[in-house]
């Protein structure tokens, strides 16, 4: 990260002592650091302290200017490659979401044009409130990141999720942003996400846990990474990331035909959905109603879609697909590569705790046709994603 240039914003919440940290890292990584403090940060935190870690003056006031030759909030602005919020209270989230620049901070957030990256800190309520999370999904919608909160104590009290990730991770996502930033650019990458949905009647159907939260940060990493994305997503509840296509599909039929015919133009294919395996092989019109103490449902085999990718695929593109296991997970997923005809697979155990369906973070290890290539401890999806695209880009240059 040596000359890039980085803009922290930090907010009034007791997780702003820990930036003193990420300053540090950055400071010894040789990035120019400049920081911007609210009023209510420097009630935790001095401005003192990030003066002598980051070796520039630390903006409060937005009509405290320094230097007569510019005007600092625009100077601020353009100067980053990346901004970052960290910590971002609800009150600076619901700000930005709406366009107000009230102080040093959001006037500078509103002004610069770099990629912004917000790491939410709160209570796990506030956090959970339904106006945050519009908030949220609406900065999402026009392109703001978001490195969601840990769960653990929290300083009030309660336990839950709204601990600001650790300065750690905060680093090691801006390391993994500027060195994948457009490497795929100019390649196409098909992404499929989420669980598909089989009918019985109009009210009932079958399905599984996928969240689809893995898919969809690969989606956003490889956009991030410069690459044309087209996402195939079965329903889920997640806003579609920036600058991604999204084809919504609910049935294994729908997201083969979609698989299919964008096939031909990717270069990268990666298979993150969880396609239910069978289908009922009768739905019904009308509602079944309970009138047998059993009732017997026959189910047919649905189409699959990995394997016809695998048949299909030309030798210049990059196969991935995903084992979800429960038990002799290196037996199985690697039987699963050879026999879908991919490049790698990721496997995991869904059993262990903190990983697979629902979870905000992932434990995996990937294959390929000779064995184990890499382990991943616990980490974040949106972290592993990175991880991942930076094994694609080894595999589409021939390492």
């Amino acid at each position: 990260m040596e000359g890039k240039q980085v803009v922290i914003g930090i907010t009034g919440g007791i997780a702003a002592f820990k930036m003193a940290s990420v300053v540090s890292q950055l400071s010894q990584r040789g990035v120019d650091v400049r920081v911007i403090m609210t009023q209510s940060a420097t009630k935790f935190i001095t401005p003192l302290t990030m003066q002598v870690l980051s070796r520039h003056h630390v903006a409060v006031d937005t009509f405290d200017e320094k230097d007569p030759s510019v005007v600092t909030h625009i100077d601020l602005a353009d100067h980053a490659d990346l901004f970052v919020v960290a910590p971002a209270t609800a009150n600076l989230i619901g700000k930005l979401a709406h366009g107000i620049g009230d102080d040093m901070l959001t006037t500078t957030l509103l002004a610069t044009e770099a990629p912004i990256v917000i790491c939410p800190a709160m209570n796990v309520h506030m956090y959970e409130n339904r106006i945050v999370q519009e908030n949220i999904e609406r900065l999402r919608r026009l392109g703001v990141m978001f490195l969601e909160p840990n769960e653990g104590p929290l300083a009030c009290g309660y336990v839950g999720k709204g601990r600001l990730v650790e300065p750690d991770e905060i680093v090691a996502w801006m390391e993994g942003f500027f060195a994948q930033k457009k490497r795929l650019a100019g390649k196409k990458v098909l992404i499929t996400a989420g669980p598909t949905v089989e009918p019985l009647d109009p009210v009932r159907f079958f399905s599984n846990h996928s969240s689809g939260k893995m898919g969809y940060a690969i989606a956003e990493a490889a956009a991030e990474a410069g690459a044309e994305v087209t996402l195939v997503s079965g329903p889920v509840s997640l806003p579609t990331p920036p600058k991604v296509k999204r084809i919504d599909v609910v049935r294994a039929e729908e997201m083969k035909e979609a698989v299919l015919t964008a096939l031909p133009e990717q270069d990268v294919i990666v298979k993150a959905a969880a396609v239910a395996d069978y289908r009922p092989k009768q739905v019904f019109d009308q509602k079944l109603k309970k009138t047998q103490e059993e009732l017997t449902i026959v189910l047919e085999k649905n189409p699959d879609i990995a394997v016809e990718v695998g048949k299909r695929k030309k030798p210049h593109q990059v196969f991935i697909g995903f084992a979800a296991e429960t038990e002799q997970v290196e037996a199985h997923a690697r039987a699963k590569l050879e026999r879908k005809g991919m490049d790698l697979i990721v496997a995991n155990n869904v059993a262990m705790p903190g990983a697979g369906f629902g979870t905000d973070t992932n434990i995996i290890t990937v294959y390929d046709r000779n064995g184990k290539v890499r382990d991943f401890p616990k980490m974040l999806k949106r972290e592993l994603a990175n991880q991942l695209i930076t094994l694609i880009e080894e595999r589409l240059d021939g390492r």
